[in-house]
């Protein structure tokens, strides 16, 4: 407990921050001045009542039980192995109340906007019609479904689930950096984060008043249960994973675990005149929703890849047949190409008539005759990332590239412009991590998860992700990357 006499903050020449460096980039934790932000002075007190082998002894229990329960991620082509515990710093991001209530306004926006947009050009195509978007920025992007046109998905909702990246510049404004709308993965280590932290550090949370995240697998479950074929209150819903070698396994087990549902993979299922079946060892079971990790390509042989041995031979006819519901639904990865980003700003003006309360990060495209120039004459500068990459690949640093890289990529923009886009090197926030004993600041970014249902709800204040190499601005965990537990105070904390 904290006494009275501790309640003034200790100076800095005395606590475990004196060395802490802002090196110029906004701090989460501090002002530019290294005076605590308001809603980290309770955290600076706590820890200055540690010491550094204290400190040490608790990372050393975050990282067994991380080792315990299983909980790691894949690295594919690292010859170190593929399986990683995924790292986790002690020290939690904190997010006032009415910073989270901004957030979560621009997140409702988006999602409503993105929605509207994907309905639009799997029908009327108003959007195109009126040259707010260019037909072939759409209808050429590699996860336009053209098969989907005009097929009406159940409610009407295309995107059920969104992860949507947040970043803060040097005044520590919010920014957009992307949406992920197809199977936007990183969850359960927000559930397994608090879980974790509760365990190290259990009398935090009552000084606190840290919002719950413990509820997301219910609300998970009600959006799947809300878009079941004809509303059927005891619908049957599956997890349908790729299988144990895919990166997020782990997430897709937890998953399926949290909320009380089978977890398959495509051979468990089977279609049967446009009905979806799972095979149980006491004969068929009625599917009624698959909340899908897989991609679209992989979803059905008969429609899509024809090699493909993940999914589920005839699926799409039940789908097209309405006996079957997909979340997130076919067609959505349109949504989160990155030339399609650039465009949301313009979504929600049209569809909504406001104006983006998050906005993007400024971003060029490499197609656009203007923005292709500035693009070639500025590639050292400048971060260049292929439309339908994720996980830190198909990027290039500018600032941090060599000579070769940099021009391997502008062979690549010149061949296919439409594949690549270009944005400044943002100096993103930073955040105190426990790095070798003591504190160092590293980059983080932020990826709440929307859920889109009978109502759009979402998770208080989602993963955080930070970028543990030194200097580095990729969060990605296949590119070193780890994650903090994300605090969302109550409204009087």
């Amino acid at each position: 407990m904290t006494t009275a006499s501790s309640k003034k903050q200790p100076p800095l020449s005395k606590n475990p921050f004196a060395k802490y460096q802002l090196d110029q980039f906004f701090d989460e934790m501090f002002d530019a001045n290294l005076k605590v932000r308001p809603h980290y002075d309770k955290l600076l007190r706590r820890f200055s009542q540690l010491a550094g082998d204290e400190l040490e002894q608790r990372r050393l229990m975050a990282d067994l039980s991380f080792l315990n329960q299983g909980i790691t991620f894949t690295v594919y082509n690292d010859t170190k192995g593929t399986e990683r515990i995924f790292p986790f710093d002690l020290i939690p991001r904190v997010i006032p109340a009415a910073e989270w209530a901004h957030i979560e306004s621009g997140l409702i926006q988006r999602i409503t906007a993105l929605n509207l947009f994907l309905h639009d050009i799997y029908h009327s195509r108003h959007i195109l019609r009126d040259k707010v978007i260019s037909e072939e920025h759409v209808l050429g992007a590699t996860h336009y479904r053209p098969e989907f046109a005009g097929f009406q998905v159940p409610r009407n909702i295309y995107i059920h689930v969104c992860g949507t990246d947040l970043v803060r510049d040097e005044t520590g404004q919010y920014l957009v950096l992307e949406d992920n709308a197809r199977c936007p993965s990183g969850v359960s280590y927000v559930l397994e984060n608090r879980q974790t932290l509760k365990r190290v550090f259990p009398r935090f949370f009552r000084a606190y008043g840290v919002r719950p995240v413990e509820h997301y697998p219910a609300e998970l479950l009600k959006v799947l249960q809300y878009i079941a074929p004809r509303g059927r209150p005891d619908s049957k819903v599956v997890l349908l994973t790729p299988g144990i070698y895919n990166s997020a396994y782990y997430e897709h087990s937890f998953l399926a675990r949290q909320m009380g549902i089978e977890i398959v993979e495509g051979r468990d299922l089977v279609v049967r005149n446009g009905h979806v079946f799972m095979r149980t060892t006491k004969g068929l079971e009625s599917v009624d929703v698959i909340y899908r990790r897989v991609d679209d390509d992989f979803l059905d042989p008969k429609v899509f890849r024809p090699d493909s041995a993940l999914g589920v031979p005839g699926l799409v006819e039940a789908y097209r047949a309405g006996n079957v519901s997909l979340a997130n639904s076919i067609g959505t990865g349109v949504a989160d190409d990155k030339l399609t980003y650039h465009f949301v700003p313009q979504m929600i003006k049209y569809y909504l008539q406001q104006d983006p309360i998050l906005p993007n990060v400024p971003t060029y495209l490499a197609c656009d005759p203007t923005d292709h120039q500035f693009i070639m004459e500025n590639l050292p500068k400048l971060v260049v990332k292929a439309v339908n990459e994720s996980g830190g690949y198909g990027m290039l640093i500018g600032p941090k590239a060599s000579k070769a890289e940099i021009e391997k990529f502008r062979g690549l923009i010149e061949k296919k412009p439409r594949n690549y886009i270009a944005q400044p090197t943002l100096a993103l926030s930073r955040h105190p991590c426990f790095i070798n004993g003591g504190f160092e600041g590293r980059h983080v970014d932020l990826r709440p998860y929307v859920l889109y249902g009978e109502k759009v709800s979402i998770i208080p204040g989602g993963l955080t992700r930070v970028a543990l190499k030194k200097g580095s601005l990729v969060v990605n965990s296949s590119q070193g990357g780890g994650s903090k537990d994300t605090w969302v105070l109550e409204g009087n904390s």
